[in-house]
């Protein structure tokens, strides 16, 4: 589960990097997209983490929390560029 929450958060940092290079609205709409998917899944992987009991809940409790956050900002932002 670790290294696939580590896949999934570094994809989160290199897509959305290539999100602000994009060459065309429909571009950014399609990196965006896979943003929302990498760091919706890297909210699946922290819960995994507490639901097993791998990690207690209050050690993971602010990123998961953040985690949403940022999943929630993606969205909006794929939601405005979208139009």
């Amino acid at each position: 589960m670790g290294k696939q929450l580590l896949r999934a958060a570094t994809s989160v940092g290199a897509n959305y990097r290539a999100a602000g290079r994009a060459r065309s609205k429909a571009e950014f709409v399609s990196k965006i997209g896979i943003v929302v998917e990498e760091a919706d899944e890297s909210v699946l992987w922290l819960e995994c983490l507490i639901e097993t009991g791998i990690v207690k809940e209050d050690l993971l409790g602010n990123l998961l929390a953040e985690a949403n956050e940022l999943v929630a900002i993606f969205a909006a932002s794929q939601r405005t560029a979208r139009g």
